[in-house]
């Protein structure tokens, strides 16, 4: 230091922000849902990466590459929606292809490359989500999303997929209460189900009553007193609205001619409407 010149002052440490507690909530359950497939996956051999699962065409490493693409496009809207933008716009001018693209790539990979991909996309993002500025938004291929909203979206992304790999591999899955977050996800997403299929959606809310894992609790959303309804398993609303079953072999019941449709087109992901599954013995 030359003489006569003065250190700058030392600014004050500044603690990243502390996330509400319904934020720390999801944020907590989506750590532990990508734990969880992890520890699935994270044996596998080189034979069972490859086996098929039943999305069309997508093996169990698909299934994995997709889910570390879709935490890589998370973390840019989180941290870099200009670049993010560009991903955006990729997606619009291959709307039928670029899922299916971005989950080829990564599944080229040597399976412990891609594990690696998926575990330091997926800590990147927690991290990023963590000491995001409250009330902050980000961008996505839907509407804006808070910082809850985003980890929502991708619990539900990873408990879906998830689902494909646990069934590819003959295991059975205990679903948990983080199922909650999949349902609202269900719930709150069906307009968007209607509007994607070009159908205008239903005027009145539906009331949903869902059953819990544990089979302890009612979970409910919308009015008591709306005319038409929903009612059945959290477990089965969760599985049909990630389009990871067939209708016909959910206890999901409808009451009302609206309720019924949307139970035959509900979707809980953005993007076009997906084919979903055939029913069991088809």
């Amino acid at each position: 230091m030359l003489p006569g010149t003065h250190p700058h002052p030392t600014p004050p440490r500044r603690d990243p922000p502390v996330p509400d507690a319904t934020t720390t909530a999801v944020l907590d359950d989506l750590r532990d849902e990508g734990d969880e497939l992890d520890g699935l996956v994270g044996a596998l051999d080189a034979a069972q990466w490859r086996r098929g699962t039943a999305a069309e065409g997508w093996s169990i490493a698909h299934q994995i590459a997709h889910l570390a693409w879709t935490d890589r496009a998370a973390l840019l809207a989180v941290t870099d929606p200009d670049t993010f933008a560009a991903e955006v716009e990729k997606a619009a001018a291959a709307p039928d292809t670029f899922v299916d693209e971005g989950a080829e790539e990564g599944a080229r990979l040597p399976a412990d490359e891609l594990l690696r991909r998926w575990r330091d996309g997926r800590a990147r993002l927690q991290d990023a989500l963590t000491t995001a500025p409250r009330g902050a938004r980000f961008p996505w291929y839907g509407p804006p999303m808070s910082t809850a909203s985003m980890a929502t979206g991708r619990l539900m992304e990873t408990w879906a997929h998830g689902q494909d790999v646990w069934d590819a591999l003959g295991r059975t899955r205990e679903p948990t209460d983080r199922l909650r977050h999949v349902a609202r996800i269900g719930v709150r997403a069906r307009d968007f189900a209607f509007a994607v299929r070009g159908l205008a959606a239903p005027e009145q809310e539906f009331r949903v009553e869902l059953t819990s894992p544990d089979g302890q609790d009612t979970w409910t959303y919308g009015p008591d007193t709306a005319p038409q309804r929903v009612t059945g398993p959290a477990l089965d609303f969760c599985l049909l609205v990630t389009q990871r079953i067939h209708r016909s072999d959910t206890a999901v019941r409808a009451e009302g001619p609206d309720a019924d449709r949307w139970l035959d087109i509900a979707q809980a992901f953005a993007g076009p409407a997906g084919p979903g599954r055939t029913p069991k013995g088809a």
